[in-house]
């Protein structure tokens, strides 16, 4: 009964990661989705200028679009930090728009999508060998429903509460919510955590409240803490979603948006923070003199 059980919930994480990962290949065709929600000002940008790198798997399988190999993260890293680069924490970000604090002069932001168990074993280690920080956001049900059943594995494995208690406590990483149990599409209808079609706005405010406070609260009993970061799941922006967000006290949102940052003592310059998707098969140096100027 045992052994059945494990199978079972085995088999349902493998055919989960297969509409996953179908799922993250089409985020490629959402990069530049929103930019009705989040618009740029025409006239030259004011402000600090903030690259920030989105992440998801990082492991020693073959580079695809949505995963690098350890080699390449460290190569990465390495660069920005020869290269004067110093990454920022969610918690500076916010006292400095705040009016509380200094960025240094290259401030850099570093995101991990999705909570996978490998920005644990090998993300973590890269970023203590290198004094830098980072932001990790977590799915909810993948941590409740699929962590606790698996094995770690860097491959597929998401991080599990004690692992992330882990992750916080070495003080590199940061927790944001990627929501509960919304990173996904199955019934057609709902993108990630935007509204659908025809639903009111009280029932869909309704419907992502109840979703995001859920995790709000897993985390508080978890962690002892409460996220203010959010990353629209597959990049899905929603201008119905803002109030909820506020009202649930985020004070920073990520989107997949490929576009530049220009930090300000304004706190609404953090909403709709736009990041380069990190592909694999790309070498560093031609990837980041593609996003960073001085390079």
């Amino acid at each position: 009964v045992i052994s059945m059980f494990f199978s079972f919930r085995f088999h349902r994480l493998e055919r989960y990661i297969a509409l996953d990962t179908a799922l993250l290949l089409a985020t490629l065709c959402l990069l530049h989705f929103g930019k009705d929600v989040f618009s740029t000002a025409a006239d030259p940008p004011e402000g600090v200028f903030l690259p920030v790198l989105m992440y998801h798997s990082v492991t020693n399988l073959p580079e695809t679009s949505f995963c690098v190999t350890p080699d390449t993260l460290q190569q990465d890293l390495q660069y920005l930090q020869e290269n004067g680069y110093e990454t920022v924490s969610a918690e500076m970000l916010v006292k400095y728009t705040q009016g509380e604090g200094t960025l240094p002069e290259k401030p850099i932001l570093l995101t991990f999508d999705d909570g996978l168990y490998n920005n644990l074993s090998l993300v973590l280690p890269l970023l203590e060998s290198f004094q830098m920080c980072a932001i990790v956001s977590l799915v909810g049900a993948f941590t409740d429903v699929y962590a606790p059943d698996a094995p770690h594995n860097d491959n597929y494995s998401y991080l599990t509460w004690t692992d992330a208690a882990i992750c916080l406590e070495s003080g590199r990483i940061e927790f944001g919510s990627h929501t509960y149990d919304l990173h996904s599409d199955q019934s057609g209808e709902r993108q990630g955590c935007s509204i659908r079609s025809g639903e009111s706005e009280e029932d869909y405010h309704n419907m992502l409240y109840s979703d995001l406070s859920l995790l709000q609260n897993r985390f508080q009993e978890q962690l002892q803490m409460t996220p203010i970061v959010f990353a629209y799941p597959y990049g899905f922006v929603s201008p119905e979603s803002v109030p909820v967000l506020r009202e649930l006290g985020f004070q920073m949102t990520l989107t997949c948006l490929e576009q530049s940052n220009y930090i300000t003592q304004d706190p609404e310059c953090l909403y709709g923070i736009g990041r380069y998707n990190r592909y694999g098969n790309c070498d560093t140096e031609t990837f980041m003199t593609q996003i960073l100027p001085e390079s």
